[in-house]
């Protein structure tokens, strides 16, 4: 059979009549359209935790980088002059009140203590001449027996008599002084620096010569940190809104952090604010005083100080997991009154403990998300739950870090504020 009439029994074998054909394409096209979509469903709305915000006041925590300083230094100088001749303390270590650090050479100020001593009895031995010779001359001259000059120069030589003893007895007093100074005690208890001059040297009470070392007492101690003119202008700012109070006669706590980050156990209170500004530096100092009975903090050493005492009332604050920052600034997840996710611009304030101060952007009965919100969009619906329902509190475990503290902020500069979740 010729190929082109077996090609076209093929076709109509495999494909059937052309009417065929067009009879099973319509019946297909029927039952796809008549195949209705089903309907998508919305997806159900996702649960997030939710923290209600209620003012509250809570305390205000400055900290400060703040360095240690004796609470009284002496230094220590020769007060006559004459040789060194010992050294009696171990320099470098703790000396008590009244013990002997230095001892110049005696000699020559016990010599002058004799002669001074030689010097009154013999003013004494001229005073008891003058008052014998008076005693006679006196009774004459009352019978007329001597004459009134006599007797007046008898009472001159008593006084001046009497004048001579008591310089000579300061002679002595200065004599005997001059050699106490000989024998340099430690006026203060307090740690002891290096001597600066050795045995046998010559000292004098001034000049580069009479320097011999200091003693600075450590308990208690002073803590010194400063504070700048745009911190205190935004101090003062805050106070005069109403969202800082001072405490009252500025009876300020200081509790300081060691440089390896534990906490000091010692609490000081403030005792000095200087009232004027330093010209070179546009800062006030600021004094703490600590006890320090073990001696653990000497004097140049740094620290951190957290200044207490002052409350900021009704403070919107957060958990500071549920703000994010972002390049125009920090925001939060709030839930509306159709339970729907909103985002906040918020500015925040300072830190207490893990929650941030929120100046702007809350108002009291907002409901911020605190866990929940990485994978949520503007305007979607949510299932809010409470914060305090989600977790029950747990006790916090002894020892525990409190969080970090709030610094005084800087207008001039944006504090580093910590990464977003």
């Amino acid at each position: 059979m010729p190929s082109g009439k077996q090609s076209g029994i093929r076709r109509t074998f495999l494909f059937g009549s052309p009417v065929i054909c067009a009879g099973l394409f319509f019946l297909f096209f029927t039952a796809a359209c008549g195949k209705k979509e089903a309907p998508k469903t919305a997806p159900p709305p996702q649960e997030v935790t939710v923290l209600s915000i209620t003012p509250k006041t809570v305390p205000a925590t400055f900290e400060f980088v703040a360095q240690a300083e004796s609470s009284h230094q002496v230094e220590i100088v020769a007060r006559v002059s004459g040789f060194l001749e010992k050294i009696l303390y171990r320099e470098g270590e703790v000396v008590k009140e009244g013990q002997v650090m230095f001892q110049m050479d005696q000699k020559p100020f016990q010599a002058q203590v004799n002669a001074a001593k030689g010097e009154v009895e013999n003013r004494k031995a001229q005073l008891w001449t003058a008052q014998a010779s008076l005693n006679r001359i006196k009774p004459l001259a009352e019978q007329d027996a001597a004459s009134k000059s006599d007797l007046d120069n008898a009472i001159g030589n008593v006084k001046s008599a009497e004048a001579g003893v008591f310089e000579a007895q300061a002679r002595l007093d200065k004599a005997q002084l001059d050699l106490g100074y000989t024998v340099i005690r430690s006026p203060v208890t307090g740690v002891s620096s290096k001597a600066l001059l050795r045995e046998g040297a010559y000292l004098q009470p001034s000049g580069t010569t009479s320097q011999l070392t200091y003693v600075a007492q450590l308990n208690p101690i002073w803590i010194d940190f400063t504070i700048s003119q745009n911190q205190r202008a935004f101090l003062g700012e805050e106070v005069r809104r109403g969202r800082l109070v001072l405490p009252k006669d500025q009876a300020y706590e200081v509790e300081l952090e060691l440089s390896d980050g534990n906490r000091y156990p010692f609490k000081g209170k403030v005792n000095f604010a200087d009232p004027s500004f330093s010209k070179e530096t546009g800062t006030f100092l600021v004094r703490a005083e600590v006890p320090n009975p073990k001696q653990e903090l000497r004097p140049g050493m740094f620290v951190k100080a957290f200044m207490k005492g002052a409350v900021r009332p009704n403070a919107m604050v957060v958990p500071q997991k549920a703000v994010q920052q972002t390049a125009n600034g920090h925001t939060v997840y709030v839930v509306t009154a159709k339970d729907q996710a909103e985002i906040r611009p918020v500015v925040v304030g300072e830190w207490v403990g893990t929650d941030w101060i929120i100046n702007q952007g809350l108002k009291a009965g907002d409901r911020v998300i605190v866990e929940g919100f990485q994978r949520l969009a503007p305007g979607a619906p949510v299932k809010p739950i409470s914060a305090e329902s989600a977790a029950p509190p747990q006790a916090d475990k002894p020892g525990a870090s409190a969080g970090k503290t709030s610094t005084v902020p800087d207008p001039a500069a944006k504090p580093a504020k910590p990464a977003a979740k």
